[in-house]
């Protein structure tokens, strides 16, 4: 009898373990999810844009500097090692996006322009998206990184070398205010 309560506290302890080992695998899953429904978000922008930069080419050649910075900004972000450069060039292209849109509004043939329209109704319905998902991969990056850091979880965590996930943030950049000169 005196063996028993012993046995079953190691029963009930390695129970315990697997189920906390589960459940951070599962959220180190939904972790990725989220950040690979940014990535196909991404993607789909990237792709869009090359249709934009050449639309907008066409009306305004001489603005070359802002076509060049998202140029720039989307070869970065398909040359990303990681989801931290990712990450930084999507930033980098979100604020030339940016500078692209008020560049563009000071060509009115442009803004009636069918296709460009089309364009940026698709561009805008993609940033509405990308932000929703970058929302919710903060919030299961912050589920996540807090059963790492909470006891009892942290000690199945440290165990087992789980790691944090990065808070997809925005750039210094892309918190500045756009300032266009003509």
């Amino acid at each position: 009898m005196a063996i028993l309560i012993p046995v079953a506290l190691v029963i009930l302890l390695v129970i315990w373990g697997v189920v906390t080992y589960n459940r951070l695998v599962t959220e180190r899953l939904k972790v990725r999810t989220q950040w690979s429904q940014i990535d196909v978000v991404l993607k789909q922008r990237f792709d869009l844009i090359p249709n934009l930069v050449e639309t907008v080419k066409g009306y305004c050649a001489h603005e070359k500097e802002a076509l060049q910075a998202v140029t720039d900004a989307r070869s970065r972000y398909c040359s990303a090692a990681d989801a931290q450069g990712q990450m930084r060039a999507s930033a980098e292209l979100s604020g030339a996006m940016g500078r692209l849109m008020a560049v563009a509004e000071s060509y009115p043939e442009l803004k009636a322009n069918q296709n460009f329209l089309h364009l940026q109704q698709q561009l805008s319905g993609m940033e509405e998206k990308l932000a929703n998902y970058r929302q919710f991969y903060n919030d299961t990056v912050l589920r996540y990184d807090r059963l790492l850091e909470t006891v009892p979880t942290s000690l199945i965590a440290k165990m087992f070398h789980f790691e944090r996930a990065e808070f997809f943030q925005v750039e210094a950049s892309e918190r500045a205010k756009v300032d266009v000169r003509f």
